[in-house]
């Protein structure tokens, strides 16, 4: 009987290499065979297939010699096309930047889960640049929700391709980035799990930026097991340190001001059946009101968006050269937002709060 390895979590995947039921070679190939076969073909912006093949007979090998690297050793994993991958040049989810010099050497991430055995597979679409929370790509195409069982549907973004490999069965575990939901939005739209690390949790050598204050990093997989064993090796540690805790020691705190704004009502009945399962458990929830998500609106309506400062200092001569054409013209038009902050605008963001 053949199995999707794709749609396996990590922990399922492991637990089959560890005791001889499959190998990393026979893994490698399904999941190549799986994409091929995937009638959408804007998932993937590239494949890595060649790379893949030995870093996955690499890691046959080590199984064999019974000196297997952990328990990610053989899990094919696949990368947002803003991680840079020796070789190849990183287009951001564009065009423009195709004509650039291919990376010297992978990201530091990217390093770093490769030491732990993981076999990159390929590069996943993206909103052009990481911004947008939609998941929309002109260039190489919108990758289709797998969720949707009518109509084409948008997969969010800007992480969008890793939403949907995962949530499609093509890989077990894609990584993201996340500067203003970039993470969080597919995952959500797709039903899968991201997680959005603290920013500075992870070298961020080797990634393209949208707003280097803001931006961060994480993968998307099928559960938190999961997400845990992948954060361990992006900090280069051999084991997790995370302990699983009781849910009668779980505190969650819900804002009550400015986070429902606006939210549908179904939206906001499945959180709470959500909080009233944890709270059954034994999880102890308490809500109250945030001050400084009130003066939130006003600070950006008066000095703007950080995000939106730091992506056109970033694309500010792109923007001004004869490629800027080439760009979508939604992201054009929201990065050019931040040409109105000022530097004392944007420092006037980043000053501590009164105390």
């Amino acid at each position: 009987m053949s199995r999707n390895f794709g749609a396996m979590s990590i922990a399922s995947l492991s637990a089959l290499l560890q005791f001889g039921e499959t190998t990393p070679v026979e893994i490698a190939e399904q999941v190549f065979d799986a994409i091929e076969r995937h009638p959408d073909k804007s998932v993937f912006i590239s494949l890595t297939k060649e790379r893949a093949m030995k870093e996955a007979e690499a890691s046959a090998a080590r199984y064999r010699d019974g000196r297997a690297l952990g328990i990610l050793d053989g899990i094919p994993i696949a990368w947002k096309d803003l991680f840079a991958l020796e070789g190849m040049v990183t287009t951001a989810g564009s065009t423009v930047l195709k004509k650039d010099a291919p990376a010297k050497a992978d990201a530091a991430v990217v390093d770093l889960l490769k030491q732990a055995g993981m076999i990159a597979v390929g590069r996943t679409n993206m909103s052009e640049f990481a911004f947008s929370g939609i998941g929309i790509n002109p260039h190489y195409g919108t990758p289709e929700n797998p969720r949707s069982r009518d109509v084409p549907r948008i997969p969010g973004g800007s992480s969008s391709g890793a939403g949907v490999s995962v949530a499609a069965g093509l890989v077990p575990v894609a990584m993201g980035t996340d500067t203003g939901g970039s993470i969080r939005i597919p995952a959500a739209f797709n039903g899968i799990v991201g997680y959005k690390a603290t920013r500075g949790r992870y070298a961020m050598d080797g990634v393209y930026p949208l707003a280097r204050s803001l931006d961060s990093l994480g993968p998307l997989c099928r559960s938190v097991q999961d997400a845990v064993w992948v954060d361990a090796a992006m900090r280069g540690l051999a084991a997790p340190l995370i302990e699983r805790s009781p849910v009668e020691k779980l505190q969650i705190v819900i804002p009550e001001n400015g986070v429902f704004d606006g939210a549908e009502p179904g939206v906001i009945d499945a959180f709470e059946g959500a909080i009233e399962r944890l709270a059954a458990a034994g999880a102890q929830i308490t809500r109250e009101a945030f001050p400084a998500f009130d003066g939130l609106p006003q600070l950006m309506a008066k000095y703007g968006p950080m995000v939106t400062a730091e992506a056109f200092a970033l694309h500010r001569e792109l923007l001004a050269s004869e490629h800027a054409g080439e760009i979508d013209p939604r992201v054009v038009v929201r990065t050019r937002l931040g040409e109105r902050t000022t530097t004392a605008d944007y420092l006037a963001i980043i000053a501590p709060a009164p105390a």
